[in-house]
């Protein structure tokens, strides 16, 4: 087996309230490999979200160890961190958070421009991810042109245009009818077949359902990490077919 993407050892997270401890994570140890796809769960107050944060370093732990790709991101100060962001993980978020006045082209570009990519590379790049998404007929479209489900799919290319070594999304469906969170999962299959390392965290069965691995989270700790028997999707390539526009 190959070595892990993400290498995570008795981390703890603990947040002063006033005057009292809340450890929001208690110790959770687990390894991901490249091309897993895992849905990580718990209802509220589980710790999933500060989870999120410490894989997306967009925290740090009180104790503990966090190893990305072989560096210990656990110990980083925050323009450390920004950079191992920028560098390693690509976010999709249930809010889109895309800029409204940019087009779709300019929304991908964004993480090449803070990477210092050269423009024609960068446009280059966000015109190939888009057309990988099924948005090539859509890359001068504002936001507020596009569907929920076209907005989520510019935020995934966002998310994957600088070749990440996680996509890591957040509730990716929490803003989408049902069919078109389908539709958007049915992307996330393609992207897994086609090699991405994808975590989900989410508090839908229906979501985590598509995942391949489900760690759930009670209370700070892991209360089961298991893996999911599942059929592959006959047609869930990443391309425009995958997802109806």
């Amino acid at each position: 087996m190959s070595e892990p993407v993400i290498k995570i050892r008795d981390l703890k997270k603990t947040y002063l309230m006033g005057t009292m401890k809340v450890n929001a994570l208690n110790g959770v140890s687990f390894d991901i490999h490249p091309n897993e796809y895992i849905a990580i769960m718990g209802p509220s107050g589980s710790g999933k979200s500060t989870l999120m944060n410490m894989i997306g370093c967009l925290d740090t732990p009180s104790e503990g160890t966090y190893i990305l790709n072989g560096n210990d991101v656990s110990k980083l100060d925050d323009g450390e961190l920004a950079q191992a962001r920028n560098r390693e993980i690509g976010f999709v978020f249930q809010t889109f958070n895309l800029l409204p006045r940019t087009d779709c082209l300019s929304n991908v570009e964004l993480p090449l421009i803070y990477a210092g990519v050269k423009t024609q590379e960068r446009k280059e790049r966000a015109s190939e991810t888009l057309r990988k998404v099924g948005l090539g007929d859509r890359m001068d479209h504002k936001p507020n042109e596009l569907s929920g489900g076209q907005r989520q799919r510019v935020a995934i290319a966002r998310a994957l245009v600088n070749n990440p070594s996680i996509l890591l999304a957040d509730e990716p469906t929490g803003n989408l009818d049902t069919k078109t969170g389908e539709e958007i999962m049915h992307l996330f299959e393609g992207l897994y077949r086609n090699g991405n390392t994808i975590i989900v965290v989410t508090h839908e069965q229906e979501i985590a359902d598509h995942a391949r691995r489900i760690i759930r989270l009670r209370d700070g700790v892991i209360e089961s990490d298991r893996l999911v028997e599942k059929p592959v999707l006959a047609n869930a390539d990443m391309d425009a077919n995958a997802v109806p526009a």
